[in-house]
């Protein structure tokens, strides 16, 4: 039998335990998560409020900015909290609905990333049909999919993360929770929640990259190695700050929108 202990909280041991790359880190990124927070919903306040804006591939890219500050403020946060705190801990309960966000986040920005591959095809492949094709009651049914698909996977996988059971050791090698650094720890209800954690990977991720390799090859790379810290800081951070700058402030059209909204804003003063 094995001597199971009732675990409250765990100990993430973060990115260092250097205190002056702790110091760094810290504003590092602090920085980082609020230039995310600053240009993401920004973005999404832009799209709404800009006439221009108002065409699928902004209706999807809204989507892709709401679900990369839902993604880093997940992690983020705890992230910084630890860096300068002495008690480097989460709660069981904490942990738990951390690998339920950071799942559900996961799946569905990959497949909304599908889901824009799939407009910029019907863009390009019929571009006579293509405002009748995607017209906004149209686009609210692939956008609803990668939402509802994500957050129900996410729920299965959690309640196999619940099923875990732990022996003592409740040191957390990340600075986040993790799913591989938890079955690492458990001493018992591993084997399927490996199975259908490895099952799941590569049945959603196998299919996102025939869909949308061509528009989102570097994250679904950064997914593929996320176990290694490192990438999985730029992950978690560097690429929902990144994404607003790389899918649309390189745009025209939003450089125009955003030169309106500021003179409205001005001229209202």
């Amino acid at each position: 039998m094995l001597n199971f202990t009732d675990v409250t909280e765990f100990i993430l041991l973060g990115l260092t335990s250097r205190p002056e790359l702790q110091q760094l880190f810290f504003v590092i990124f602090l920085l980082v998560y609020f230039i995310t927070l600053v240009g993401n919903i920004g973005m999404i306040i832009l799209i709404r409020v800009s006439p221009q804006l108002n065409s699928p591939m902004y209706f999807f890219l809204g989507h892709l900015s709401f679900a990369d500050v839902w993604f880093s403020s997940n992690v983020t946060p705890k992230m910084l909290e630890n860096l300068v705190s002495e008690t480097k801990t989460i709660s069981y309960p904490g942990c738990i609905v951390q690998c339920f966000f950071f799942i559900a986040f996961v799946h569905v920005e990959v497949f909304i990333l599908a889901v824009m591959a799939f407009n910029r095809y019907m863009a390009i492949g019929n571009p006579l049909l293509y405002g009748s094709r995607m017209s906004r009651t149209v686009c609210i049914r692939p956008i609803s999919f990668p939402y509802i698909y994500g957050f129900f996977i996410s729920l299965i996988s959690t309640l196999w993360t619940h099923g875990l059971y732990f022996c003592g050791n409740i040191e957390i090698n990340h600075f986040y929770c993790a799913d591989p650094a938890l079955i690492k720890m458990a001493c018992a209800g591993t084997l399927i929640k490996e199975y259908t954690m490895r099952t799941l990977a590569g049945l959603n991720f196998s299919y996102s990259l025939l869909k949308a390799f061509s528009t989102c090859g570097s994250h679904l790379t950064a997914e593929s190695v996320e176990q290694r810290k490192m990438v999985a800081v730029f992950y978690t951070t560097v690429i929902p700050m990144l994404n607003p700058m790389i899918y649309s402030l390189r745009n025209k059209d939003v450089k125009e929108a955003m030169s309106k909204a500021m003179s409205r804003a001005f001229l209202n003063k």
